[in-house]
């Protein structure tokens, strides 16, 4: 079993936290077949859109529909892109600490990078698909962190603190049905110290790549707004799209 420590950058850029290994294993692969499939991920997922859909049906599509796909997917893109995330894993290095919220966390890339953190007392994983949440918490036992990091479907569970220290919702919500809202329920969730690190893509691509993505212009601007009027944002010194809030 590797050591709390083993989670850092170097260990990311690797092989994102062992995670072929840990993919393969988890969904009963040999490692070709895994290979095979990774470059094809995004495709697939998005050929599982039904196409145009009521989006408070969202919900049940991310939890029901998307299954081990969206593992893939996502594994496609932090091993694709480890450069970009490991970006994200520093600023999440600068914020992090105490009680922390990762909402739709997917992999587990950056909730296991959260609780290997000392300064990190609780790491509370969010996730709909309970394929990725059932992937994260082998994950967390692989590492010896299952002490720090639970799962959970929702943010509403009860066993969740009252308050966080630090939020962190990474490509999550343009695929919400009303982002500006899950704004005001971090902003609820937040004191004064806390830091929200998030970002988002509303746009569903050039060539309709991004299905799953939320581009209606009314839904953009009202979470614009809520944006600028609930939060204020904290600069660090990271070219990516990902930004630092606290309350405003």
């Amino acid at each position: 079993m590797s050591t709390c420590t083993a989670l850092s950058i170097e260990h990311f850029l690797a092989g994102g936290f062992d995670l072929r290994p840990q993919l393969a294993d988890h969904l009963q692969l040999e490692a070709e077949e895994l290979e095979r499939r990774l470059p094809q991920a995004t495709a697939d997922l998005a050929a599982a859109h039904p196409g145009a859909f009521d989006l408070q049906q969202a919900e049940s599509f991310y939890e029901s529909a998307v299954g081990t796909g969206h593992l893939l997917e996502l594994a496609a893109w932090h091993l694709g892109s480890a450069d970009y995330i490991a970006d994200t894993l520093r600023l999440q290095g600068r914020f992090a600490r105490g009680q922390v919220l990762d909402f739709g966390g997917g992999i587990g890339t950056h909730a296991l990078a959260a609780a290997a953190l000392p300064q990190v007392e609780a790491v509370w994983f969010v996730d709909l698909n309970p394929e990725n949440r059932r992937f994260v918490a082998a994950r967390a036992e692989r590492f010896g962190l299952q002490h720090k990091l639970r799962c959970f479907r929702d943010l509403d569970a009860p066993e969740l603190p009252e308050r966080f220290d630090t939020l962190v919702c990474l490509d999550v919500l343009e695929h919400l049905p009303d982002p500006a809202a899950q704004l005001e329920r971090f902003a609820a969730r937040m004191g004064p110290a806390s830091i929200a690190l998030l970002n988002w893509y509303f746009f569903q691509g050039f060539a309709g790549e991004y299905p799953f993505h939320v581009d209606d212009p009314q839904l953009v601007e009202a979470f614009f707004r809520t944006l600028q009027g609930r939060f204020l944002e904290v600069f660090h010194p990271y070219l990516i799209t990902t930004r630092a809030y606290r309350l405003a």
